[in-house]
């Protein structure tokens, strides 16, 4: 599903972003990237749906080869992956409704389709009753939610999400997580790029670690099991 091939990126030619990356996640996994700021997660989740092309190495979504891919092409990859960013890029001048219907609008569906798929994306995030609010209305929490329903309303293959649960609190967290987990239960192949250790600690699935640009640590959470606790 995922493929990365000895990825490097490198803004300037003393600032290296990533270096000798690779990496494979297969379909229907669920990952996190972790690290510290300036690791690399964001620009490895911009590679994977188009926004920046490696330097040096190979990116392949589906088999397909993003470095290679065309102005025109990638719009097309877009359409299969979902992304969720960290200041969630919400339309200001448009409704909840609004924002996660031009997803399928520039898709092509028609308009009876898009008012029934949007309305049960948002019946699932507890947000059908914020239908004709504007963003600036909505707490963090609630923008978070529109902005991760606007990433699955289609069904995407690959859903990416940056820091999806910074400044959220807890209850908030825990909510994402479990939409992230149904979403993968679905068939998505969920990555989440986070440095939240509780995140990644209640969910128990696979990590990679990110330092200074390259992939230092990968490895599979597991579940603890409380009656080894108990004794």
């Amino acid at each position: 599903m995922i493929q990365l091939h000895n990825v490097s990126l490198a803004y300037q030619k003393d600032a290296t972003a990533l270096h000798d990356i690779t990496l494979r996640i297969e379909k229907g996994e669920f990952v996190f990237l972790t690290g510290p700021s300036g690791a690399g997660k964001t620009t490895l989740l911009r590679l994977l749906y188009g926004a920046l092309s490696p330097t040096r190495g190979q990116v392949l979504i589906d088999g397909k080869n993003v470095s290679h891919m065309s102005a025109a092409q990638i719009p097309y990859l877009r359409r299969s992956v979902g992304v969720v960013f960290q200041d969630f890029k919400l339309l200001s001048s448009r409704t909840v409704f609004e924002n996660v219907a031009i997803t399928l609008e520039v898709l092509g569906w028609a308009r009876v389709d898009i008012g029934k798929k949007v309305m049960h994306i948002l019946k699932q995030m507890g947000m059908e009753s914020k239908i004709h609010l504007t963003p600036q209305r909505l707490s963090g929490g609630e923008q978070q939610r529109v902005a991760l329903a606007r990433a699955l309303v289609n069904g995407p293959k690959i859903l990416l999400a940056d820091e999806p649960t910074g400044n959220l609190d807890d209850a908030n967290k825990n909510q994402i997580l479990n939409i992230f987990k149904e979403a993968n239960v679905r068939g998505t192949t969920v990555v989440v790029a986070t440095h939240d250790r509780r995140l990644i600690d209640n969910a128990h699935k696979r990590l990679i670690t990110l330092s200074n640009g390259e992939m230092i640590v990968e490895q599979m959470e597991k579940e603890e099991h409380s009656g080894e606790q108990a004794r």
